[in-house]
């Protein structure tokens, strides 16, 4: 196995921590905690589940620690395709880096609450409710702004993964029109009222997804084809 072979399975590797943390603690977690129709059942589940919580905040550290090394593997990787593109991709993914763990201090303060700190205990059980409720919109919120660089960093990795002439050009195409499908996400949940109901909402971010899955198997499976840049 040659240097760029390590390359790419080191890049994959990474790829695929981010991708399980991150479906664990932004899907799978929340699906499981969070009603957000029902504050009083939502502050019930996250009480009787708080190591569960506790995981996805934990996860939540994994998947940006891996996230930060991800670009860097992926420039070494690339950089020969186009290093304008490469740096370019680089910065637009870490910019979203200390977003991610600022953003985490939210889920930390439900765990306080969560917990029953002493200074608490001047508030109602509908109080403390209300704000875990508002500390997990703020996250999610925070997530918006993320999300923002997470597309941005897609269209030059795409479209160095298109142009390397080693990785497939469809996988490409695929995290170039993530690259839109993340931003349309952003800008229809800030702008438009309950956008969330809107059928497009539920596949936006679907290009992103089979982009990043797609080239996640591929470079940790499959590695790269005889390098050639076009």
């Amino acid at each position: 196995m040659n240097t760029t072979t390590k390359t790419a399975r080191l890049a994959g590797f990474f790829y695929l921590i981010v991708i399980v943390t991150g479906f664990f603690s932004l899907m799978y977690v929340p699906s499981k905690l969070i009603i957000w129709e029902n504050p009083a059942l939502t502050f019930q589940h996250i009480s009787s589940a708080v190591q569960l919580f506790r995981l996805s905040i934990v996860s939540s550290i994994i998947c940006y620690i891996a996230f930060t090394l991800l670009p860097l593997v992926l420039y070494k990787l690339l950089k020969d395709v186009d290093d304008h593109y490469a740096k370019l991709m680089v910065i637009l993914a870490l910019i979203s880096i200390p977003i991610s763990f600022i953003n985490l201090q939210n889920k930390f303060s439900v765990l306080t609450i969560i917990e029953g700190a002493d200074y608490l205990k001047i508030f109602g059980l509908k109080q403390l409710q209300a704000q875990i409720m508002f500390l997990l919109s703020n996250y999610n919120k925070g997530l918006l702004i993320a999300q923002i660089f997470w597309g941005l960093w897609l269209f030059p990795f795409g479209y160095l993964v298109y142009k390397s002439g080693f990785l497939p050009k469809v996988l490409g195409i695929f995290l170039m029109l993530g690259c839109f499908g993340y931003l349309i996400n952003v800008f229809g949940r800030t702008a438009v009222p309950h956008f969330s109901d809107y059928l497009i909402s539920g596949y936006i971010t679907l290009p992103a997804t089979i982009g990043e899955i797609g080239i996640c198997f591929w470079l940790l499976l499959v590695g790269i084809r005889n390098k050639k840049v076009n």
